[in-house]
């Protein structure tokens, strides 16, 4: 049974990660600082599951620790998510996303080496393309220049995986390119758990519904779009775990080194008033929003053709919009206050 260790494992993705990891019989160990999560995400994971995992509260640019863990636990290959996410803070924070996301990743990469685990899924994003390239986005496309500080660490940590790899015929590195995770699991018990002001558009609107924010501030109605609102390619969480897991069983079987890069989205974009709109059709919840000025970082619209990782990794997205409406309302009117209640 392989080893799998997953950085920033208590977060969003990151717990639906893991416990996708659990029920596909990997052995489950998470590293996480706990700076925007919560370990009470892995103990609803472990009673989902039915299955335990290892904990370890460390941050990932503690290289000594790190080399324990890795020592201890002789991982197989890692999952890596840990890192700071939000466009618009970012350009507020450039130095903590550039310190948290590109020498976390160096610290991590660096002990991967020491300890001889090769096998390497990063978490990146739709925002690498940056605003040269025009959507759908493809991954023959170059690496362009994003527009928020948030999209210059994952496109430079791209760029640093690539050139490990070509300096190490041994390391298999999969980097998965994606924007927009909403939903929550089926059963309501795990989802996103933002601390203070959500900088996300679904965990905003599920606020809202449940009476925890007064009223949704939608950035910008005057974008060259159909409802003059940003689009988005918005992807189950569930679907992304599931494409995590694709990747990594890829990775195992691969003989020699490698870096690719897979975009995982449904390729059907929507605005976020698709998104507003939709939840509120699908919950019968009313959601109070009002317009504000556009927001720094922010591009008019992007999606993903995501047609290599389905014919390479035989991954399909398979949750429908009313999926993630519904799984979002499950997971926020079953915990108004987040895991705190």
């Amino acid at each position: 049974m392989k080893k799998i260790l997953v950085t920033g494992g208590a977060g969003y993705i990151g717990s639906h990660t893991a416990l996708a990891l659990l029920k596909s019989d990997y052995e489950v160990v998470v590293v996480d600082n706990l700076f925007n999560s919560s370990q009470e995400s892995l103990t609803r994971v472990e009673k989902l599951s039915g299955k335990s995992l290892t904990f370890y509260q460390s941050d990932i640019r503690d290289k000594a620790a790190l080399i324990n863990i890795f020592k201890k636990e002789k991982i197989d290959a890692v999952i890596h998510f840990a890192g700071l996410k939000a466009v618009g803070e970012s350009v507020l924070k450039p130095l903590a996303y550039y310190q948290n996301n590109v020498e976390g990743t160096l610290t991590l990469v660096e002990v991967m080496k020491e300890c001889g685990t090769n096998c390497l899924v990063f978490s990146s994003s739709a925002t690498v393309y940056g605003e040269a390239n025009q959507p759908p986005y493809v991954e023959t496309q170059p690496l362009g220049n994003p527009s928020s500080p948030y999209g210059k660490t994952k496109a430079m940590v791209e760029q640093i995986l690539m050139d490990v790899a070509v300096s190490d015929p041994e390391i298999k590195i999969a980097n998965l390119r994606y924007f927009n995770p909403i939903g929550a699991d089926a059963s309501g018990q795990i989802g996103e758990d933002p601390n203070g002001i959500p900088n996300n558009l679904m965990p905003f609107v599920a606020q809202v519904a449940v009476g925890k924010r007064d009223k949704l501030a939608i950035f910008g109605d005057d974008y060259p779009t159909k409802d003059g609102t940003c689009l988005r390619d918005y992807i189950h969480v569930t679907d992304l775990a599931v494409g995590h897991i694709d990747a990594l069983t890829w990775l195992l079987k691969q003989e020699q080194g490698c870096c690719e890069a897979f975009n995982l989205g449904t390729g059907e974009p929507l605005s976020v008033l698709d998104i507003v709109h939709g939840f509120e059709n699908f919950t019968k919840q009313t959601i109070s929003y009002e317009f504000s000025p556009r927001r720094s970082g922010d591009l008019p619209a992007f999606w993903a053709n995501s047609s290599k990782a389905q014919e390479i990794l035989a991954w399909q997205p398979t949750k429908s919009l009313q999926d993630m409406m519904e799984d979002t309302w499950r997971w926020q009117s079953n915990n108004p206050q987040g895991y705190q209640n």
